[in-house]
């Protein structure tokens, strides 16, 4: 069997690739500057030929913020949206847990496109015709795991629709029908393995894709998800806004490949905003090369990552992001004149064997200035474990540049999650207050639940949430 999905795409020269990621480019930038007011505006006084693909860098990029502010200004998509109401096929919005959801709308052809591209990455997992996967992203509005799913159709899969969270179920699912592949979050595949060591229970799983989060090519995330699931795992990249799933690793293991026949990636300084060179870590900034109902030109991701064209040893041509997403840009901490972002935390954490996977970043934060960084990790077992606190300390520094305070919690004390984890939490001051700040903390949420009992949620409804 062939090893690769779309070899005609998958294995273009460079020199093929980019003519007609130039091509689709000049299309795409026409049709929105006939079609939508919005680039109108934004491209007004610029110079709309583009005679090479680095052409692009003189446009503006576009944040969140702006399409937040210009879908709230004008409902209900703003007028960045290019193709008519009765195009649309399917509303998906982000996450919202940064702020107002961002919507975003598929055509037809959109929904084509996606499934094609989610496919070209699950068979480059592999993934084959007849195989099982357990689709543990979320369902619904919010749309990781709609993606799969058509995908998985496309590929020919069982597809088991659990969804994120309850891991009772996804326990249940593995004993009845024994699935080759999971899809879900690191978080979520971590708690998963948690669960199977303790209840002394065999993974049957071969392959894992986890995305939604960074941290899958991190090594000591990667090593133990492989150890926990008994599995090979995969990094899978994609957001809301611009497609929920468009970059994967190979069975190589080498960096997530884009698919540059859909999307054009740059990378860039997240000061200047200016293009670094290939290799040099820096924001992702993307274009939608196809798109028809909500395309994004130079979209400010926020992610962090690392670029190369080489050819991967798969001999898939198209680019990658090698040690897959690095961070966030704005959960970077700046402490005594060091800086470190939270993977680098994960990877002094999760090589404690000690050590659950879950870690938490404290920062107390006076006039916008950390001044108290509180690492706060959990024990793995009950007990405690002399010299573990300071050992930990210890390689913080090493691999920081700074010592941030340590603090140890019992095993479970830390919250687990299906969706994205939030490992940066920020204080002011006045509120940091150590352990006794955390017993207060729990304390009075416990309080405000009892006067204020949430109403009862079906299984559905707490699916689509999660």
């Amino acid at each position: 069997m062939q090893p690769y999905w779309e070899p005609h795409v998958e294995t273009l020269s460079r020199k093929e690739l980019e003519a007609l990621q130039l091509e689709r480019l000049r299309q795409q930038l026409a049709r929105l500057y006939r079609e939508s007011s919005f680039y109108r505006e934004k491209w007004a006084g610029l110079d709309l030929e583009v005679r090479h693909l680095e052409d692009l860098a003189r446009f503006p990029v576009i944040t969140k913020a702006e399409l937040r502010a210009e879908q709230q200004a004008f409902p209900p998509l703003g007028r960045y949206t290019a193709a008519e109401a009765s195009a649309w096929r399917e509303y998906h919005p982000s996450s919202g847990t940064t702020g107002y959801p961002v919507g975003t709308v598929w055509t037809q052809r959109d929904v084509e496109n996606i499934t094609r591209v989610t496919a070209r990455i699950l068979y480059g997992y592999g993934l084959r015709p007849g195989d099982t996967l357990l689709n543990g992203f979320s369902y619904g509005l919010w749309v990781a795991g709609l993606a799969v799913h058509y995908a998985a159709k496309e590929l020919g899969l069982f597809v088991l629709p659990v969804g994120a969270g309850y891991a009772e179920r996804h326990l249940e699912l593995m004993a009845r029908f024994r699935p080759k592949a999971l899809t879900a979050t690191p978080s979520f595949g971590l708690y998963l393995g948690e669960v199977l060591r303790e209840k002394g229970v065999e993974s049957p799983l071969h392959i894992g894709a986890f995305g939604g989060e960074a941290g899958t090519e991190n090594p000591a995330t990667r090593a133990r998800l492989q150890e926990t699931l008994g599995l090979k795992a995969y990094d899978f990249y994609g957001l809301a806004e611009m497609g929920p799933t468009f970059a994967g690793e190979c069975e190589a293991q080498e960096g997530l490949h884009f698919a540059e026949d859909h999307y054009l990636v740059e990378v860039v300084d997240p000061e200047t905003r200016e293009p670094v060179p290939e290799g040099e870590v820096g924001v992702l900034v993307l274009t939608h090369l196809t798109r028809e109902a909500t395309p994004l030109v130079r979209y400010y991701t926020g992610d962090l990552a690392r670029l190369t064209r080489e050819r991967c040893t798969c001999g898939r041509t198209h680019l990658r992001a090698l040690g897959g997403i690095l961070g966030r840009a704005d959960d970077l901490v700046v402490y005594r004149g060091a800086k470190f972002y939270p993977s680098q935390v994960e990877e002094v954490v999760r090589g404690f064997p000690e050590l659950s996977s879950e870690y938490r970043i404290e920062v107390a934060e006076e006039n916008g200035v950390a001044r108290e960084v509180v690492v706060v990790a959990e024990l793995a077992q009950p007990g405690e474990v002399p010299g573990l606190e300071d050992a930990l300390q210890r390689r913080l520094k090493e691999v920081l540049g700074v010592t941030p305070k340590v603090r140890l919690e019992r095993p479970g004390a830390l919250e687990r999650t299906a969706f994205k984890a939030k490992r940066v939490v920020r204080h002011g001051r006045a509120l940091f207050l150590g352990r006794w700040g955390e017993i207060l903390r729990r304390a009075l949420k416990t309080r405000l639940r009892r006067l204020f009992p949430a109403p009862r949620q079906s299984l559905e409804e707490v699916d689509v949430r999660t």
